[in-house]
């Protein structure tokens, strides 16, 4: 109770210490994943762990970024490139080879911006390291580090550690990286569809099916149970809509991993930290204590888990007064199996399974608990979310259904459109001339057009 009061004035005190929150990743993307892509294997990098180390004043190794207590990244230059693990399918590319896949850099090339620097669309050969011409080879997001940036070396060195040793379909493939004199580039598999963040909340895209929205969650809650299960765990530390990017079928893969940090490792049930994340994912006895371990992860996924059903953000200082915080705000409905039904995205027109909705609303709820100890692990929240991905349960807009005449429905999709495709198949076109004759589909996707 005390925590979670304590929590509640963190959030309340948002606006003093805004300037002090961690600067966030917008959209980044890469090629379309292969369909098969190597099982999980162990992951990191104990040079990953020492070469992104630093002391604080208590003696505690931490990994140096700006984070919910404003600390900044050290962008220095390494002292060699002994740091970087050799990884045998990692390329290392040119810079001047990069500037010439992407154009130059060129503003109608780039995806998106965030902490670590801007994103870029490119075209590199399939078969080597030399850039291709406009839409031809392989597409790629090719990601520049910004030196006066929120993020610097160190976590673009966590981010080639953790992903040149991480393979698994619900992560993003790391193809690449510069290093040459002070530039600092990572290349990424283009992930066409771009990130959950702006299909939930991007003014003007089609709303996600609840189907989409589950299968997005599964995939989300693999990536995590993947690094929370490998031999040496790792700790995300940034899960958010934001770094959650989609593939062409809505497969969901974990990116940015600047922030991520190797696992308690023997007897120890934590690790401490410097408090580093995103306001209003980070767990609050994370907050308030440095510690952190598996179960801070858990929270995020819940705080992500009820932004997909309410299609709300974590923080939004455009609500009235005690709706800008997500989870503060959700927690009475969470508890009553009646007023839950409140929280549903109004996108959604009705079109959800019922049960399906309480069983993630509850999942939600619990990953979300004050007490560490009470959320589940990420592999249980697996399995409960590959029951949801089958339910079957009558759609909440069917109770209307002979009043208003509409058709029968099948998992929140009616007949009329069962054969469209499952991510947006209910917004059909009749709702498309309500918003006329523009284009509202991923970044990416218009990028793509553009080329």
């Amino acid at each position: 109770m005390v925590l979670g009061k304590l929590f509640s004035c963190w959030f309340a005190t948002g606006r003093a210490i805004s300037c002090c929150f961690p600067c966030s990743e917008k959209p980044s993307g890469g090629r379309a994943a292969p369909s098969k892509v190597d099982s999980a294997t162990d992951h990191v990098a104990s040079n990953a762990g020492h070469a992104e180390s630093t002391k604080d004043a208590r003696g505690v190794s931490e990994k140096s970024s700006i984070g919910l207590n404003g600390l900044e990244s050290d962008p220095s230059t390494p002292r060699a490139n002994e740091d970087i693990p050799q990884a045998s399918h990692l390329g290392v590319f040119a810079f001047n080879e990069l500037r010439a896949a992407t154009r130059n850099f060129r503003p109608d090339s780039m995806l998106g911006e965030g902490g670590f620097g801007r994103v870029f669309k490119g075209w590199i050969d399939e078969h080597g390291m030399a850039a291709a011409k406009i839409g031809t080879g392989l597409t790629v997001a090719v990601k520049q580090l910004n030196h006066e940036g929120c993020q610097g070396h160190r976590e673009w060195l966590a981010e080639v550690n953790y992903l040149g040793q991480l393979h698994h379909p619900n992560l993003v493939k790391l193809i690449g990286y510069c290093i040459e004199d002070d530039h600092r580039l990572l290349v990424y598999e283009f992930m066409a569809r771009g990130s959950l963040e702006n299909h939930l909340f991007k003014r003007g895209t089609l709303a996600l099916s609840w189907t989409i929205r589950m299968k997005i969650a599964l995939g989300a809650a693999k990536g995590l149970a993947f690094l929370h299960g490998a031999r040496k765990a790792v700790i995300y530390r940034d899960f958010k809509t934001s770094n959650i990017l989609l593939d062409h079928d809505y497969t969901a893969k974990l990116s940015d991993f600047g922030l991520a940090k190797d696992g308690p490792e023997g007897d120890k049930t934590h690790v401490s930290t410097r408090v580093m994340g995103t306001y209003g994912y980070a767990a609050p006895e994370y907050v308030m204590t440095g510690h952190l371990t598996s179960k801070s992860d858990v929270y995020s996924f819940g705080v992500v888990l009820l932004e997909m059903i309410t299609g709300r953000r974590s923080m939004d200082k455009s609500r009235p007064s005690g709706e800008h915080n997500l989870v503060e705000w959700a927690r009475p409905f969470l508890g009553d199996k009646h007023s839950v039904f409140q929280l549903v995205d109004p996108r959604l027109d009705g079109h959800y399974p019922i049960k399906g909705m309480q069983k993630a609303a509850h999942l939600a709820s619990e990953c979300i608990s004050r007490d560490s100890k009470c959320r589940p692990l990420m592999s249980e929240v697996v399995r409960i979310l590959e029951v949801l991905q089958i339910t079957r349960d009558m759609p909440a807009s069917s109770r209307h259904q002979q009043s208003y005449g509409s058709y029968p429905t099948y998992h929140g999709l009616s007949d009329r459109h069962r054969t469209m495709s499952h991510g947006d198949a209910f917004y059909s076109q009749h709702r498309n001339r309500k918003i006329g004759s523009r284009s509202y589909g991923s970044p990416y996707r218009q990028q793509s057009a553009r080329s």
